[in-house]
C-alpha cells in the first residue's frame, strides 16, 4: 500500500522510536480489514521497534490500537488511516514508541494535571484536512495523561454509526457519549475547555505582564504583518489571539497570495506563525479583547481588556481583528457547518 518513497521516509521517521509498541488489530473478513491487515504489516516491516498482533477485540471492525509494550498507553484508530490521516498515524507511532512532543512542557504539564476520566471519539473523512490537527491534539493529550482515551473514526468506514449519531460535517468530536466540538480546534483549546482553572491562571499571569510598545490585537494576516514590522524595529511587541491565523486557518485553496500560485490555510498559518515567532514577540493564544480603554492622563497607556477580566496595557494598540464568517440564521445552519 505504500509506495517506495513513503516506505523509506516511515523507516527513516521510525527510528526515532525509544519505547517498543505493538499494533493490535480487531479484524473481520471485509475488504477494508484486509487492507488494513497490509497496512500494518508494511509498517511493522520498516521497524523492529513495532509488532502487529491480530487478536484485537474492539467492537469495530476494521481497527487496531497503538500500544506502548509494558504500559496502558495507547491510542486506536478505527478504519484505515491514510490520506490526510496518515500523518496523524505517523505521529501516533513517534508519541506512543517515546519520541516527545514539540508542545510546551508548561501544557504538556497542564494537561498531566486534568482531572477525570475522559475518553473522546472523533469522526473524519480522509479527505478533510481540518480534521488531522484535532486527532493529533486528542492522540498527544491520551498519551500523556492515562485517564484520557482516545479514538479516531473514519465515518466512511462506519456511516450507520456516523448517522446514528448524527454527525453532518466533520471533525466531529464526542466525549462520553455527547458532543464536545465540532470544526477545527487546537490542543490549547481543547486543554482549556477541560481545564477549569485555566481563565483565572491565564488572567493573573496576563495582569502581571509589563505594558507593550505596540500591542496588535487579532492574529490574522494584518495582525502577524503589524507585529514583524514592530518587532523588526526592536520595540517590545505583543499579540493577542482568539485563534493565531484566524479565519485563514478555515480556507482550504488559497490563490490570490502574491507570489504564491497555491497554498493551503493551515499550511500558510504554520509558516505565518513561524516567521513571527523569528522575532521578539509576545504571542497570547486564545486571548479575545473585550474592549479598549482610553489611555489615562497619568501614564498615557491604553488598555485591552480581555474576556477572561485581564488587562494588557501600551502606548500602542493595532487593532487588526480581521473577518469572520456570516451566519444566515436559516435552519440546519450550525448542524451542517464545515
Amino acid at each position: 500500500m505504500l509506495d517506495a518513497n513513503l516506505t523509506a521516509q516511515l523507516r527513516t521517521h521510525l527510528t526515532k522510536i525509544t519505547h517498543p509498541v505493538e499494533l493490535v488489530a480487531s479484524l473481520d473478513d471485509s475488504p477494508k480489514s484486509a487492507e488494513l491487515a497490509g497496512l500494518l504489516e508494511e509498517i511493522a516491516a520498516t521497524s523492529d521497534q513495532v509488532s502487529v498482533r491480530r487478536d484485537g477485540e474492539d467492537t469495530r471492525r476494521p481497527s487496531f490500537r497503538i500500544e506502548r509494550v509494558g504500559t496502558d498507553v495507547s491510542v486506536a484508530f478505527a478504519g484505515v488511516p491514510l490520506g490526510h490521516e496518515f500523518t496523524s498515524l505517523v505521529l501516533a507511532l513517534l508519541q506512543v514508541g517515546g519520541h516527545p512532543s514539540t508542545a510546551s512542557p508548561e501544557l504538556l504539564e497542564t494537561i498531566r494535571g486534568l482531572e477525570g476520566d475522559w475518553h473522546f471519539e472523533t469522526f473524519v473523512s480522509l479527505s478533510c484536512q481540518n480534521c488531522p490537527d484535532v486527532v493529533q491534539a486528542l492522540n498527544l493529550m491520551s498519551i500523556v495523561n492515562p485517564r484520557i482515551r482516545h479514538t479516531m473514526i473514519d465515518g466512511a468506514v462506519f456511516p450507520d454509526e456516523a448517522e446514528a449519531r448524527g454527525v453532518m460535517a466533520v471533525p466531529t468530536v464526542f466525549a462520553g457519549g455527547e458532543v464536545f466540538g465540532q470544526g477545527r480546534m487546537t490542543l490549547e483549546e481543547i486543554v482549556a475547555k477541560l481545564d477549569t482553572g485555566s481563565d483565572e491562571r491565564d488572567r493573573e499571569v496576563l495582569d502581571a505582564r509589563d505594558p507593550f510598545d505596540v500591542l496588535v490585537v487579532g492574529g490574522g494576516p494584518a495582525g502577524s504583518a503589524a507585529a514583524i514590522y514592530a518587532a523588526r524595529k526592536g520595540i517590545r511587541t505583543g499579540v493577542a489571539a482568539e485563534r493565531f491565523g484566524g479565519q485563514v486557518l478555515d480556507t482550504m485553496a488559497i490563490e490570490n497570495f502574491i507570489s504564491v500560485s497555491h497554498t493551503e490555510g493551515p499550511k500558510l498559518v504554520s509558516a505565518m506563525e513561524q516567521h513571527v515567532m523569528e522575532h521578539e514577540v509576545d504571542v497570547m493564544h486564545r486571548q479575545r479583547a473585550r474592549r479598549l480603554i482610553p489611555a489615562t492622563e497619568a501614564g498615557g497607556l491604553v488598555g485591552v481588556e480581555l474576556d477572561n477580566g485581564a488587562v494588557l496595557q501600551s502606548r500602542t494598540v493595532v487593532v487588526a481583528t480581521g473577518a469572520g464568517w456570516r451566519s444566515l440564521g436559516v435552519p440546519g445552519e450550525q448542524e451542517y457547518r464545515n
